[in-house]
């Protein structure tokens, strides 16, 4: 595995994030189903999505950035994940039991830049998306629960792996 890995091309993409400080606003990334799709929870309850009845968490993040973690174990510069939760429902059609997914319930992204991660909102239908706070908690949050580098791999079964075997996985 460890050659298939050195052989994989690293091929940055253009973000639409500038250097500097964070952009004032994050333009839609209408593509980021066709990124890589990295994990769905259920019921996660964090964030300001958080709500008393159980939604999905889908976790993307764009192809280069996931390619770039392959081989080091790191987020590189430019990395972008697209959270988008999802309503649960549980009638529907032939379904007895279980849950599916259904209405966007919100679309939040989180950017590295220059080694900064900074969180965006994207209202319903919104082009562009809006930084959170620095005070809000998600900043904290991740810095002190994220497994590697600002990010919930732990939570990522595809990933947590590979984390281990480059040594990049934060003591929890």
């Amino acid at each position: 595995m460890k050659t298939r890995l050195t052989s994989v091309l690293l091929l940055l993409a253009a973000s639409p994030v500038v250097s500097g400080e964070a952009p004032a606003s994050l333009p839609f990334p209408s593509d980021y189903r066709e990124w890589v799709f990295l994990s769905s929870g259920l019921g996660m309850t964090y964030g300001p999505l958080a709500s008393g009845t159980p939604r999905f968490d889908n976790v993307f993040v764009t192809p280069a950035a996931y390619r770039s973690f392959l081989m080091s174990g790191r987020w590189p510069d430019k990395t972008m994940f697209v959270l988008e939760v999802r309503a649960a429902e549980s009638k529907g059609s032939i379904n007895k039991d279980g849950h599916f997914q259904s209405d966007v319930a919100g679309i939040e992204a989180e950017v590295k830049d220059r080694g900064q991660w900074t969180f965006y909102s994207f209202g319903a239908g919104a082009k562009e998306g809006q930084p959170f706070p620095r005070t809000q908690s998600c900043y904290a949050c991740h810095a002190a629960n994220g497994a590697v580098d600002n990010t919930f791999v732990q939570f990522y079964p595809t990933l947590l792996p590979v984390a281990k075997a480059n040594g990049t996985l934060k003591k929890q």
